[in-house]
């Protein structure tokens, strides 16, 4: 099966310079990603594969191996237009032919593992049928300005992507593509516009679930 054409050669990631690494601002766990988090070591939904939770309002990604340990946490990019699912058919456009409405990043639960791009590259497909890939920050169309977005304190200007999510080089390379590159893992988008509870609807479950192991 052939790569996705919403991630061509010109789009393919390039690592980021290291001079922008060590200054990436911290994140905050928002109390919905808390809960979310929350529920999975509760559940062990992750199974034994390692995970990984966005939140796309605080633009900002957590990581965890396959028993729960917080291992890395950074700001990331994502898709430039909100809206929590993707177009019918992207995965067939060229970049030219995506409209600014259609270049968002899906939520919910996902199967993620690496496989190849075009580029000759290798990322961390999350959704593949609609070529949403995790993967180094792309740096090579100046004018986006892809690594100031990512160096900023502010949140509201993380959306520049075609929706694939973008990371730092350093937790990329030395931590979640270990973590990822023999059997992949579950990534966990949260949601812009739908609530929550629609996007993670046995979370709800979460108080019965305490209520049951603190007894």
């Amino acid at each position: 099966m052939s790569a996705p054409s919403v991630l061509p050669a010109q789009d393919a990631p390039r690592a980021a310079p290291a001079r922008g690494v060590a200054a990436l601002p911290p994140v905050s766990r928002s109390e919905t990603a808390e809960r979310l988090i929350t529920w999975i070591e509760a559940t062990d939904d992750n199974g034994d594969l390692p995970y990984i939770v966005i939140d796309k309002q605080q633009a900002a990604l957590f990581l965890f191996d396959a028993d729960g340990k917080l291992v890395g946490e950074t700001p990331v990019l994502i898709g430039i237009a909100t809206g929590d699912e993707s177009s019918p058919g992207i995965a067939s456009k060229s970049l030219a032919n995506i409209g600014p409405a259609e270049r968002t990043t899906p939520a919910g639960r996902f199967i993620a593992r690496f496989g190849p791009a075009a580029g000759r590259q290798r990322v961390l497909w999350v959704d593949y049928s609609t070529s949403v890939a995790l993967h180094v920050i792309v740096t090579t169309n100046r004018r986006e300005r892809r690594l100031e977005r990512l160096l900023s304190p502010a949140t509201d200007d993380n959306r520049i992507t075609f929706g694939c999510i973008n990371v730092g080089a350093t937790l990329y390379n030395k931590t979640l593509r270990p973590l990822f590159q023999r059997s992949g893992g579950v990534v966990y988008i949260l949601p812009d516009t739908k609530p929550f509870d629609e996007v993670f609807p046995r979370v709800r479950l979460l108080p019965n679930l305490q209520a049951e192991q603190s007894s």
